[in-house]
């Protein structure tokens, strides 16, 4: 009786604040009402069984307790309002009095707090995009941008507004923001109008659709991502989706999407998929706007939740859309992205080979490569028992017998891009460049076990070499950390994801929890967790770390060790590292495509510092005109070295075939070449 009591007394209290809340905002309210949303029992008892299974199931054996309950409220609060430009400082003051109570009320599937704050968010949100709409029909008017303003693009130097004055202050710097990125694209101003008006009225109807199932998907997603940030909920339509993004047979663009603040980010391009292919796309770029067509009107996305966004992408095979994008590497300017819809094509991901000859000290030596874009496994097939089934160690193996057939002298696979797939694929693999034993640890919260490459023969046993980026993660750091715990090739390139984490899909009465389970360790004891392979050579650099791979994610698992496998490596290869280092920083110190490569990734890195944005039109075209004159001088000096005339424009350099070659490739042909080299030298065996 107490408990009801307590309780009671506590819900009336949180209503009477949300009443106060209404109250005070009546005075910037647009008349139009909307359905507000409320929970069910089905909610209730959803909710109760995630809390549940999470508690007894999730690797970090972690009760729902005061810090997770904290976790929980920050991550409601940056899902609902990222950029602080929709709650109140006293609102969030009043919130804050239900920071460590959320572990109580969700045990006991209470969600009346989320949905209460679900339903001023929505009001809030309503307000914003009417306010927004208004001032889009008159801005030539209100707008002078002469003015000396900035709008800030760093999330720590953002705070709540004390007032509704320094909301729609916000507000306006926001909408003038906008403005200012088409008039740098040469939009006219009835074009300006017309696209502000068009983007609102459509922000206005999609709010309007916005439902209970809506509101508990998002607190869901802040919960469980509060454990970790691949631990997800998904509705039953929400599961649909990701299951035909996992499937591939998706015909659209191939790439993965996720939120960051108002922006929807691509995460990764699929190898071989339409976006891939354009060469124009890369992880981290913010979409902004999509179009349908070749010349269809763009829809401004910013602010727009994920699963609208992927509905405007999608489309029929052979269709077109077009996608504004804030690449990565510039916060200035924008760019207009053309993709024909396709499906995936499976063929298109499988391994496949090639045979570079490179001489060196008048010798010439064959180099095999093998491009795996993912570890690849007809699940189906395999467990049919079927002789012939697809897989990524099937295809590898045959390619392997043909290269070795051809007499290649020394071996590099190319896992730049691998994001993944069976970890069988990754164990097989490795088996076939060791005699026998551990491959990978996996630890839960139970036990620990290790999987064992238990067949003695040997597929290749002459130079190896992998090739990892920042976007190879998981079953590829798998494979790459056991080559190099062994001992048994070179790793070259740049530091990998990080992904060492193990999901399970679990079924509830509503929906699927995908719930972190395991953590991958290395043989040597090391995880790849957020600190992921590092290579033994460091090639230049191609993505941001800061914005790409585990570490960048919040609540990330830890990086830890685990204890060390009983595993005999081959002979240290440090003295062979060392020498090939060296004679790679000599070679490459002053080569132009190293220097092209290096000054393009330090142009990125100095523009994804900027914490503001110059608000004053005058200002940021000269930015903009400045950044594009460094930009071209860097191209202009890497055709130059090649004897190649210089461009004018940004725009003429999508022709120069030169800029599209494989440099980090032909670097560690080379490397491989001097790598045999040694290895002959030394009598190196494995």
């Amino acid at each position: 009786m107490k408990i009801n009591i307590k309780r009671s007394i506590t819900l009336s209290c949180f209503i009477l604040i949300i009443c106060f809340f209404a109250i005070t905002t009546n005075a910037y309210q647009n008349k139009t009402t909307f359905q507000k949303v409320k929970f069910s029992q089905e909610d209730s008892s959803t909710c109760i069984k995630i809390i549940n299974t999470i508690q007894s199931n999730h690797y970090l054996r972690s009760s729902l307790d005061d810090a997770i309950s904290s976790k929980i409220f920050s991550n409601y609060f940056n899902a609902l309002d990222p950029l602080k430009h929709l709650f109140l400082k006293e609102e969030m003051e009043n919130f804050k009095k239900f920071e460590f109570r959320l572990d109580n009320t969700l045990k006991d599937g209470d969600l009346l707090f989320a949905f209460m704050v679900f339903n001023l968010y929505l009001d809030r949100t309503h307000t914003r995009t009417s306010f927004m709409l208004d001032l889009s029909k008159s801005w030539e008017k209100e707008f002078d941008f002469t003015l000396n303003e900035n709008i800030s693009t760093n999330k720590k130097n953002q705070h709540f507004s004390n007032n509704i004055d320094g909301l729609t202050t916000l507000w306006k710097k926001e909408l003038k923001n906008i403005i200012i990125q088409l008039k740098l694209e040469n939009t006219s101003n009835s074009e300006i109008s017309k696209t502000l008006v068009d983007t609102y009225k459509n922000r206005l109807n999609y709010i309007s659709q916005i439902n209970s199932n809506d509101a508990f998907q998002i607190f869901m997603d802040a919960v469980t991502t509060s454990f970790d940030p691949h631990t997800k909920y998904f509705a039953p339509k929400k599961f649909e989706d990701f299951d035909m993004t996992m499937s591939l047979s998706l015909e659209g663009i191939g790439a993965m999407l996720q939120k960051e603040n108002q922006y929807t980010k691509i995460i990764r391009l699929i190898t071989a998929g339409p976006a891939d292919k354009t060469k124009q796309l890369m992880p981290g770029d913010k979409i902004i706007g999509v179009s349908q067509g070749k010349d269809g009107d763009f829809i401004n996305v910013t602010g727009l939740r994920l699963d609208n966004v992927v509905k405007l992408i999608r489309g029929k095979k052979g269709t077109i859309v077009r996608l504004k994008i804030i690449p990565v590497q510039k916060k200035n300017s924008t760019k207009i992205v053309s993709i024909t819809r396709d499906k995936i094509k499976l063929e298109e991901q499988s391994a496949s080979k090639d045979i570079k000859t490179i001489k060196l000290n008048d010798k010439q030596y064959k180099i095999g490569i093998i491009k795996l874009p993912t570890f690849y496994l007809d699940f189906e097939a395999y467990h049919n028992g079927e002789e012939n089934y697809k897989s990524a160690t099937n295809d590898v193996a045959m390619l392997l017998g043909e290269l070795k057939t051809d007499g290649i002298d020394g071996l590099i696979v190319d896992l730049r891009g691998n994001g993944g797939g069976s970890l069988h694929e990754a164990e097989v693999l490795t088996g076939f460049f060791i005699k026998s034993g551990p491959v990978v640890q996996i630890k839960t919260k139970f036990r620990t076990k290790r999987l064992h490459d238990n067949n003695k023969e040997i597929l290749y046993n002459g130079p190896l070499v992998v090739m990892i980026n920042r976007m190879s993660a998981s079953a590829s750091e798998i494979f790459a950390g056991a080559i190099k715990d062994y001992n048994r090739g070179l790793i070259v390139g740049t530091r990998s994801f990080g992904k060492g984490t193990v999901q399970t899909l679990i079924s509830l009465q509503s929906g699927k929890l995908k719930l972190t389970t395991a953590k991958f360790y290395r043989i040597s004891g090391e995880s790849t967790q957020k600190k992921g392979v590092l290579p033994d050579i460091e090639l230049p650099h191609v993505y941001n770390a800061d914005h790409i791979g585990e570490s960048s994610y919040d609540d990330a698992l830890p990086y830890d060790k685990a204890v060390q496998a009983f595993y005999k490596s081959y002979d240290s290869l440090s003295d062979t590292t060392s020498k090939l280092s060296e004679s790679y920083k000599k070679r490459t110190g002053k080569k132009a495509e190293f220097l092209y490569l290096n000054k393009k990734h330090a142009l990125s890195e100095k523009i994804s510092k900027l914490d503001y944005l110059s608000l004053n039109l005058k200002k940021r075209m000269v930015q903009k005109k400045n950044d594009e004159a460094i930009e071209l001088e860097i191209e202009n000096s890497y055709l130059s070295s090649k004897n190649i005339k210089p461009v004018k424009n940004l725009s003429d350099l999508k022709d120069i075939n030169e800029l599209n070659k494989d440099f980090l490739l032909e670097e560690t042909e080379i490397m491989t070449s001097e790598f045999i080299q040694i290895s002959k030298d030394n009598n190196y065996t494995w």
